[in-house]
C-alpha cells in the first residue's frame, strides 16, 4: 500500500523557495537559471516553487526598467518559463516588470501547466532610504482593470486580491504578495488568510544590512503565526548590482511560526530550499481559534473583494514519497538541550506557582502526599518541596507517606524512604495490608480466605485504602492531599475511579505527560536542584521499570511483577498519539504515518538524552497495535474518569484533559469513526 507512505496523501504539500543566480538586465540568462531550479523543484516532487521579486530582470535595474528592450526581454523570458511549465506538475511564481494600461507594475506571475493563472502587482512601493520604487513603478491598486491579456492569453486575472486554489487539494490555497507588502501594519496577506489562504507567498528582493536578516525572520514568523498560515519568503541573491547595496539571498519557509527551512545566506551558488507544510495543522488551528472567524466577520467587505482561481494540480499521490521533515519522537520534550532546559524550568514554575496559589487560597501551610518511589509521586513531591521553599515554610510541612501493599517492591519502598529523607519532608510509613484484608474479608473476596485471586477488585482495594488513609490524614492535619496522576495515565484511563491517583484535593501533574515527567526528574537530578543525595535517588527512580505494584510476584530480580507498558503499551508511543489527537485532532491514519516517520529508524534524528541501550524503533504493525489500544481507551472507555477530575494547572500547549479546560467530551461516546480510519493503515 505505497500510497500510505506518501506525504501528499496525509495533507502535506512539499513547497520550494528558490534563490537563482542572475545578471542585472539580462532576462535571457535569468530565465535559463530560473528554468534550471524549476526543473529541480519538479524532480523533488514540489507542488509550488517561488522565485524572487523582479527575478527575470533583477531588482537593481533602477531606470533601466523604463527601457523597452528590457521589458520585452522579460516577456520573452516569461514565455520560455511558461512553455516549460506545460510538462511540469507544479506551480511556479516568478517576478518581472510588466506594462499594463501604460503603467509599469512590479508583478508576480503565477504559472501552471502552460497557463498564466494570474498576475499579482505589488501593493506597497517603498520610497525611503535606499528605495526609490515610485520612480519606476505604480502601486497595484492604481490599475483600472482586473484582467489583462498576456502572452496570447486573454483575460488573465490581475490584482492583489487573488486566491489560487488547487481543486485536487482544496486545503492548499495560496496568496501572493511582494516584499514591502509584508513590512506594512496590515499586509495584504492578512486579509488573504482571513479569506481562506493557507499558504502565503512573498517574492522579495530586500538588500541586506546588519541585523536585517533577523528582522525578516521575525516578520515572516509573526505573519505566519498571526494568520495561522504557512509563509514562504525568498529574497534576491548573487548577481544583483552592488553599486550601492549588497544582497544575501535569504529564503525561508514558516508554518504557523515554526521555521521549516532556511537558505544559506551569502551563498555564491543557486539554492533551492524545500519544506513540507502540514495543511491539517493550519486548518485545525483556525477551527479551534474561534477569534480567527471573528476577525473574518469584522472584515467581510474587504474579504468579498477576493477572487479565487481554481486549477487542477497533479499530485504524486500513488508513489512512495516520505517526509523529509523531521518530527520529534517526544513531542512534549524538545530534543535541543537548551530548549529542553528552558522547558523543564518553565514547567516547574507553572506547577509550583499553581500549588502555591491553591495553598494560599485555602490558608494551608502543610500538604499530604503519598510517595511510592515511582515517577509521578516523585515529581509531585519535588513540586511540593519547591513550593514550600518559595512560601518560606519548612519542608517538614510536607507530610509524606509511603503506603506499602501486597505487591510493593523492596526497591521502590527503599527509594521512597531515601527520597523523603533527602528532600527533608516529614516521612511516614503505613502498612495498608491489614485494612485491605479487612475490606477483602468484608466483601467476601477469596483472597481473604487464603486463595491467590489477583483480580481487579484485589488491585482496587489497595488503591482505595491508600486514598482513604491520605484523605483522613488530610482531615487530621488540616492539609490538602496533593495528587500525583499524570496526563498520560488520565488519557488512557490508567487509574482507579474516585481513588488512587485519580482523586486529590489538588493535582500538580495532571497535564504533564509521562515522557516529560521523566525528563523533569532527570533535569532536577542533573542540576542537583535538591542536593547530591536527592539526585542519586532520582536517577535510581528513573531507572526503575514502571509498575502499579498491585499484584504479588517473585521474579527474583527485584523488579515488579507487573510491567505497565507490557499491559497498555509504551508511554513514548502513547504520548506521541496523545499530542496529535489532543493538540491537532488528526485522524488515526495520519497519526500512524507521523509516528512511523518519527520512530521506525532508531539511527535517525535527535534523541533527547536517551541512552543508546534504551533507544528502540517501532514497526508500522506495532504502531497500529498500540494506536488501537490508545483510541479505544481514550475515546471509548476513559472519559467518565476525566469528567470529574480535581483542579490542576494547565502546563503545555499540547493541552490538558480538564473537563473545565481544553477537553470537554461525553462520557458515553463511541470509537467507531476512529477505528474506520485505523483500518486504512497497512499491517506491514
Amino acid at each position: 500500500m505505497l500510497s500510505f507512505f506518501n506525504l501528499y496523501r496525509h495533507n502535506f504539500i512539499r513547497v520550494a523557495v528558490a534563490v537563482p543566480e542572475l545578471k542585472v538586465a539580462d532576462p535571457a540568462f535569468n530565465a535559463q537559471k530560473t528554468l534550471a531550479l524549476l526543473e529541480h523543484a519538479a524532480e523533488r516532487k514540489a507542488c509550488l516553487v517561488v522565485f524572487p521579486e523582479l527575478g527575470l530582470s533583477a531588482y537593481s535595474c533602477e531606470d533601466l526598467f523604463h527601457q523597452e528592450a528590457l521589458l520585452d526581454g522579460c516577456l520573452e523570458g516569461l514565455a520560455q518559463i511558461l512553455k516549460a511549465t506545460a510538462s511540469l506538475p507544479l506551480v511556479a511564481i516568478v517576478g518581472l516588470p510588466l506594462k499594463v494600461e501604460q503603467l509599469l507594475f512590479n508583478c508576480a506571475a503565477v504559472l501552471h501547466h502552460g497557463r498564466i493563472l494570474g498576475v499579482v502587482p505589488k501593493t506597497y512601493l517603498p520610497n525611503y532610504r535606499e528605495f526609490y520604487e515610485l520612480r519606476q513603478f505604480t502601486p497595484g491598486d492604481c490599475a483600472l482593470k482586473d484582467r489583462v491579456d498576456l502572452l496570447d492569453q486573454r483575460d488573465v486575472p490581475f490584482g492583489s486580491q487573488l486566491l489560487f486554489q488547487a481543486q485536487t487539494q482544496p486545503l492548499f490555497t495560496f496568496h501572493v504578495e511582494i516584499c514591502e507588502d509584508l513590512w506594512v501594519p496590515i499586509p495584504p496577506s492578512s486579509y488573504a488568510a482571513l479569506a481562506g489562504a493557507t499558504v502565503l507567498v512573498n517574492l522579495s528582493a530586500s538588500n541586506i544590512t546588519v541585523a536585517k536578516a533577523d528582522y525578516r525572520r521575525q516578520l515572516a514568523a509573526d505573519q505566519s503565526s498571526r494568520c495561522l498560515a504557512a509563509y514562504l519568503y525568498t529574497a534576491a541573491g548573487p548577481g544583483e548590482s552592488t553599486t550601492d547595496l549588497a544582497w544575501d539571498g535569504q529564503a525561508m519557509i514558516y508554518e504557523n511560526g515554526t521555521l521549516l527551512a532556511e537558505s544559506e545566506r551569502f551563498a555564491l551558488k543557486p539554492q533551492l530550499i524545500l519544506g513540507e507544510i502540514d495543511l491539517d495543522r493550519l486548518v485545525q488551528d483556525r477551527m479551534r481559534q474561534t477569534s480567527f472567524g471573528q476577525a473574518r466577520r469584522r472584515h467581510l467587505e474587504e474579504l468579498r473583494r477576493f477572487r479565487t482561481i481554481s486549477y487542477e494540480l497533479a499530485l504524486p499521490t500513488q508513489e512512495k514519497l516520505l517526509l523529509e521533515r523531521t518530527y520529534e519522537r517526544f513531542p512534549f520534550v524538545p530534543s535541543d538541550p537548551k530548549r529542553r532546559d528552558e522547558r523543564c524550568h518553565e514547567v516547574y514554575e507553572i506547577q509550583v506557582h499553581g500549588l502555591i496559589k491553591r495553598l494560599q487560597s485555602m490558608g494551608a501551610k502543610k500538604v499530604v502526599i503519598g510517595v511510592s518511589g515511582g515517577l509521578d509521586s516523585t515529581q509531585a513531591l519535588i513540586v511540593c518541596a519547591r513550593a514550600m521553599d518559595l512560601l518560606g515554610l519548612p519542608r517538614e510541612n510536607i507530610l509524606a507517606y509511603t503506603l506499602p501493599g501486597f505487591a510493593t517492591g523492596q526497591r521502590t519502598l527503599n527509594q521512597a524512604h531515601r527520597l523523603m529523607k533527602a528532600i527533608g519532608c516529614k516521612a511516614h510509613e503505613i502498612d495498608i495490608r491489614p485494612s485491605c484484608l479487612k475490606m477483602l474479608e468484608d466483601i467476601g473476596h477469596p483472597y481473604a480466605q487464603g486463595k491467590p485471586v489477583y483480580d481487579l477488585t484485589f488491585e482496587n482495594v489497595q488503591a482505595g485504602e491508600r486514598t482513604s488513609h491520605l484523605f483522613r490524614l488530610a482531615n487530621w492535619h488540616g492539609a490538602p492531599v496533593i495528587g500525583t496522576s499524570d496526563l498520560s495515565e488520565l488519557a488512557l484511563g490508567w487509574c482507579t475511579y474516585g481513588v488512587g491517583d485519580h482523586m486529590a484535593h489538588y493535582h500538580v501533574n495532571a497535564s504533564v505527560p509521562k515522557t516529560l515527567i521523566q525528563y523533569l526528574i532527570h533535569w532536577v537530578a542533573e542540576t542537583q536542584l535538591l542536593g547530591e543525595q536527592a539526585s542519586i535517588v532520582l536517577e535510581e527512580i528513573l531507572a526503575t521499570e514502571i509498575s502499579p505494584e498491585l499484584i504479588p510476584g517473585d521474579n527474583g530480580d527485584g523488579q515488579p511483577s507487573q510491567r505497565t507498558e507490557e499491559l497498555i503499551g509504551p508511554y513514548e508511543l502513547h504520548d506521541f498519539f496523545l499530542y496529535y489527537v489532543l493538540r491537532f485532532g488528526y485522524r488515526p491514519e495520519k497519526i500512524a504515518f507521523l509516528a512511523w516517520s518519527a520512530w521506525h529508524d532508531v539511527s535517525s534524528g535527535n534523541w533527547p538524552e536517551v541512552p543508546e541501550s534504551k533507544r528502540r524503533g517501532y514497526s508500522l504493525a506495532e504502531i497500529k497495535r498500540w494506536l488501537r489500544v490508545f483510541l479505544e481507551r481514550f475515546f471509548k472507555s476513559s472519559q467518565y474518569k476525566r469528567s470529574c477530575l480535581p483542579n490542576a494547572p494547565k502546563v503545555g500547549s499540547g493541552g490538558s484533559l480538564s473537563p473545565r479546560g481544553d477537553w470537554r467530551a461525553p462520557s458515553d461516546s463511541e470509537v467507531a469513526a476512529w477505528l474506520i480510519s485505523l483500518g486504512q493503515i497497512p499491517d506491514e
